[in-house]
């Protein structure tokens, strides 16, 4: 994907987020991500509901959350408006499902012009469970998920609630363990879920050069024992091999000062 190319909506953008940008310039893909305010940031239900417990809870204990990281740690602007986007989908999620689907389809004819394949995370700084009780309506079709909905798009998470692998997710979404050792309890539960279903898990080390001194090497974490992949070279998860630990470093001020256990150390 040559030069830096933006798509903008209302729910989903591409080409402003670094790593994204970095590996779909190495790539045939082209990535959207959707940022909603994480925990109950803007009120009402919890959108992460495992971040209590993985430390990384925003409203709590300012943890590692993704929301503190990049330009949003700068500009509470940017802020603002996730909280009004998920003010919008709390308030009325049929009529906020169909925004996203115009605007998926919006993002799909964007890729056609620019010679690359579609690929969106829903859950760029949230953790909603798409795959149940989100259906949506397009072309006059009702659809159980946007997954269905859109099977020629590639879409993929980071998750913390452990329990959505054990599920028959469908072919086009790929989720991604995200371990935190703040809680023995998650800890257990999530390298159990990585060990029982084949899932590749996430960890995010305190800094680049601890995670590539990992890079490479068998790692245990719990019940996991595999190699450590570089995740920090591109974000399609969707490319990775499958069964390793995919190695990240604390990115944010928030992060890269958690010791909750969340960032290893």
């Amino acid at each position: 994907m040559p030069g830096t190319r933006v798509f903008k909506s209302a729910t989903i953008i591409a080409g402003l987020n670094a790593k994204t940008v970095k590996g779909d310039k190495a790539s045939e893909y082209a990535t959207a991500i959707m940022y909603l305010a994480p925990a109950k940031m803007a009120g009402g239900a919890n959108l992460c509901a495992m971040a209590r417990e993985a430390g990384c809870d925003p409203t709590h204990d300012n943890g590692g959350c993704l929301v503190n990281s990049g330009q949003a740690q700068v500009f509470s602007s940017i802020n603002r408006a996730r909280i009004a986007k998920t003010q919008r989908y709390l308030a009325d999620r049929a009529a906020f499902m169909a925004e996203l689907v115009r605007d998926i389809e919006r993002f799909m004819k964007w890729c056609d012009k620019h010679g690359v394949k579609p690929a969106v995370r829903l859950n760029g700084t949230s953790d909603i469970q798409w795959e149940v009780a989100h259906p949506c309506i397009r072309f006059g079709g009702y659809y159980e998920s946007l997954f269905l909905a859109f099977p020629t798009v590639q879409f993929y998470d980071y998750t913390k609630v452990y329990k959505r692998v054990y599920r028959q997710l469908p072919s086009n979404y790929q989720l991604v363990l995200s371990y935190s050792g703040a809680n023995q309890r998650y800890a257990d539960a999530v390298t159990k879920a990585a060990q029982d279903t084949g899932s590749n898990m996430a960890v995010v080390y305190r800094t680049k050069e601890l995670r590539d001194y990992f890079v490479d090497k068998l790692v245990q974490y719990g019940e996991t024992c595999r190699d450590v992949i570089d995740g920090d070279q591109t974000d399609l998860r969707f490319l990775d091999p499958q069964r390793v630990i995919v190695g990240l470093y604390a990115k944010g001020r928030a992060a890269k000062a958690d010791t909750s256990g969340f960032v290893v150390r």
